[in-house]
């Protein structure tokens, strides 16, 4: 069931030209994979003219050379501004050809020019010890997306279109990537696309068949299914089938010059007439044989059109003269003669479809976002800081209050709009709705009279999947703009392995010079581990804290802010920030307000501090011990703990030290946030006990800690995995995190204490067995937990 477009007006002069500059591409993506020498074939292939190790990816790279081909011709001849985001995974030698042969390779690479000299070092370098990856990565002029993990080139192409109107984004979407979940789910985002105030994406579903070593399943769906899904997700699809170069070459600038025309009807039509209909936008399948115009049969079994020809259709070139001489003939098939002069460089013919200056592919300035990053007007703190007299003596909740920062800043850039907020459907719930008052949320989809903040330019993007808003939000800092993404902090999980790629992405980045800094990706992690007491065990996790840690020091931040004021001041700082990856978590329940604006200022420029007003040291010597703590709730019990041992040990030196930068517990050598040892030593001593209230799982703080000279007096409690539905304090209890367990730690390891205050310690343990007994009876905290206040 294809949809008939009319066959391409392109001449015959045009139609060589194409042709022309898809067979140098072709041939330097050959080239790469196999060459070490003798790169213009001016003598006969000889074994050392061989890489010694063959890696790469042939199948999917004359696809992606037909693409850009037709790309260029379309920018050139329309004056349109693009993008391409390349999804199969290692496609790497085509999208390096195109940028050398269009000159933005050798401009942001001086030393590989568009010469015999220069072609020689891009084959060499490929895949080769000191060069480039075989994906698209950080060091392809073009790029945005890391194509070695799959799912996520749809959702990236989405969020470089968002806000920026005048864009094209053309999304390669392999057919072994369309089997993801991530990829399967993107489909949705035409839903989200303003045709008036963002830009175009252009999907083209590549169909040649096969993965690494099986057939993929778009590909083996009857045409007409694969119509009806394609239609299924608001998609006008146009068919481009075919081996026969001419006729594809035709059909394919036919699909793109429709497509365009397309878009730019429906945008006029929004932008001009008022339409509000969410349009059908088009996409484009390409339907080519994997590894098209390769080895058609090697050693006897069919390639070109099969799994075979997936990575190195000819694997024994140095050894098997056969294939060697089978190699020369598909190099030579390209006639490269034609393609290149005696210098290497691109014929006219081959360059007369490219366009020039920034309009190219390599050279867009929306792949290098730092060119196009403005600093995000973050309003004064002091007009959203929360009044406090004195510590503990009001209470607010913390992401409450950073809505509204975020509302100030929605309203600050909404004329240049360049922020936004993503989240899986909890806004509000995380506290976040004072940002309605300054924007609704995305939505082109049908609207009903009871729906609420939803709005057709909006910028909260809210979706019930978490690899759409990650996607999101990454394909829109990596174009130049800021953003946050709120979440429950148990589902952050969900999106682990895309991180792993951005912090990837990042640490690249920092080490080539031309790609300028960008805006940090934030994550807010709120509904967190010890307030999900009434969704239960499957909503308690902390661990993405952990997961973060073992990532890049240079890239990673992480921050516990105990109150309202600190998370004002740490998020203002993450907005500000560029090319990091800040997670913050904070809770959205009402929380004790600790610390003024220029308290929590102090507090968070330091990361780790001691609160000389909840300890009772004197000054006079060492504390006996210190209570740690780092987490809003873990702080509240670790204050709470202070108080008691003031009432009943006021004898005992104590002190209470608060971190807000987890980082900073890392030696010095291990992270740039980290502690030297003085500091260290001074602040949690060498040689007291510490007991230290930590907001996750507890191992982490012995980890970052465990080259401490103090370690071995280190006791840290926090989540052990003990959740289930119940009351606030009973999840601390449960996880030994309590006030009166802290204090039962406290009488445990400072040296001669368990003696003295046995009946202080029986005390604790006796409060914890009756709270056991009254919030099965009465269904709620013990009335000294609900009612306590700071009273230091």
């Amino acid at each position: 069931m294809s949809d008939t477009h009319t066959p391409s007006t392109l001449s015959d002069q045009d139609l060589a030209a194409l042709d022309a500059h898809w067979r140098a591409a072709n041939y330097l993506a050959v080239g790469q994979i196999y060459l070490m020498a003798n790169p213009l074939l001016t003598r006969p292939l000889t074994p050392e003219d061989i890489k010694p190790r063959l890696l790469g990816h042939w199948g999917t790279s004359p696809g992606l050379n037909l693409v850009h081909t037709h790309l260029n011709r379309v920018v050139k001849d329309r004056g349109i501004e693009a993008l391409c985001v390349w999804g199969p995974g290692h496609g790497g030698p085509a999208v390096l050809a195109n940028a050398w042969l269009e000159g933005s390779y050798s401009e942001t690479y001086p030393d590989v020019p568009r010469t015999t000299e220069g072609m020689g070092r891009l084959f060499k370098q490929f895949s080769f010890p000191g060069g480039v990856p075989s994906h698209v990565a950080p060091e392809t002029p073009g790029s945005i997306h890391e194509g070695g993990e799959l799912g996520y080139a749809l959702t990236h192409a989405y969020g470089a279109a968002f806000d920026h109107p005048g864009l094209l984004v053309t999304c390669v979407i392999g057919d072994g990537e369309a089997e993801t979940g991530p990829l399967a789910a993107s489909w949705h985002s035409d839903k989200f696309l303003d045709p008036v105030h963002d830009g175009a994406v252009l999907p083209v579903l590549h169909l040649n068949g096969y993965k690494i070593a099986n057939p993929t399943v778009l590909a083996r769906l009857p045409e007409g299914e694969l119509d009806q899904l394609l239609r299924g997700y608001g998609h006008d699809p146009l068919y481009v089938t075919g081996d026969d170069p001419a006729t594809v070459h035709r059909a394919m600038a036919a699909a793109m010059d429709i497509a365009v025309e397309r878009i730019t009807a429906y945008q006029r039509a929004a932008r001009e007439d008022g339409v509000t209909e969410r349009p059908r936008w088009p996409m484009i399948v390409l339907r080519t044989p994997k590894g098209w115009t390769g080895p058609k049969e090697v050693d006897g079994l069919p390639v070109e059109g099969t799994w075979r020809s997936h990575q190195v259709p000819l694997s024994g070139v140095r050894d098997n003269p056969e294939h060697l001489r089978q190699l020369e003939a598909w190099l030579r098939s390209y006639r490269p003669e034609e393609l290149f002069d005696a210098d290497g460089r691109p014929t006219e013919q081959v360059l007369a479809c490219v366009p020039e200056g920034t309009a190219r592919l390599g050279s867009t300035p929306y792949a290098n976002g730092g060119l196009l990053l403005r600093d995000l007007p973050v309003p004064p703190l002091e007009d959203h800081a929360v009044r406090v007299d004195r510590p503990g003596s009001a209470s607010h909740s913390p992401t409450q209050v950073l809505g509204g920062l975020l509302e100030g800043v929605m309203a600050a850039t909404a004329e240049r709009r360049d922020f936004r907020v993503v989240g899986p459907d909890e806004t509000a719930s995380n506290r976040l709705q004072a940002l309605y008052r300054a924007t609704g949320k995305a939505w082109q989809a049908q609207t009903l009279p009871t729906d609420e903040h939803l709005a057709r330019d909006g910028r909260v993007m809210e979706v019930l999947s978490e690899h759409l808003c990650q996607g999101w939000l990454e394909g829109y800092l990596l174009t130049g703009r800021h953003g946050l993404f709120s979440s429950y902090e148990a589902f952050a999980h969900i999106v682990d392995s895309m991180v792993n790629q951005h912090i990837k992405w990042l640490r690249t980045s920092r080490r080539l010079p031309w790609r300028l800094p960008i805006a940090s990706l934030n994550y807010l992690l709120t509904s967190h581990v010890w307030r999900q007491d009434h969704n239960g065990f499957s909503h308690q996790d902390p661990g993405f804290v952990d997961h973060i840690l073992n990532k890049s020091p240079e890239v990673v931040r992480v921050y516990l802010p105990p109150d309202a004021n600190t998370l004002l001041s740490v998020a203002d700082h993450a907005l500000r920030s560029r090319d990091y990856v800040n997670v913050i978590v904070a809770g959205k329940q009402p929380t004790f307000d600790w610390l003024t604006l220029e308290e929590a200022r102090a507090h968070c420029a330091r990361g780790a501090g001691a609160w000389e007003w909840a300890g009772t040291e004197d000054g006079s010597r060492e504390p006996d011990v210190v209570l740690g703590c780092a987490g809003d709730v873990p702080t509240q019990e670790v204050l709470a703990a202070a108080d008691l041992l003031r009432r009943h040990l006021p004898e005992l030196a104590v002190r209470v030290v608060n971190v807000v930068d987890i980082a900073r517990m890392l030696p010095h050598e291990e992270h740039p946030h980290g502690m030297p040892d003085s500091e260290y030593d001074a602040l949690f001593t060498r040689d007291k006990p510490v007991i230290f209230a930590y907001h996750g799982y507890p191992w982490l703080i012995h980890r970052l800690a465990y080259r401490r000279a103090g370690h071995a007096n280190l006791h840290v409690r926090g989540y052990k995995e003990e959740g289930t539905t119940t009351t606030p304090f009973d999840m601390v209890v449960r996880n030994d995190l309590d006030r009166y367990r802290l204090v039962m730690d406290v009488i445990d390891r400072v040296p001669g204490l368990g003696v003295r205050a046995v009946a202080v310690r029986q005390a604790m343990a006796d409060v914890r067995t009756r709270h056991h007994a009254w919030i099965r009876e009465h269904g709620v905290d013990l009335p000294e937990v609900e009612e306590w206040s700071w009273s230091g």
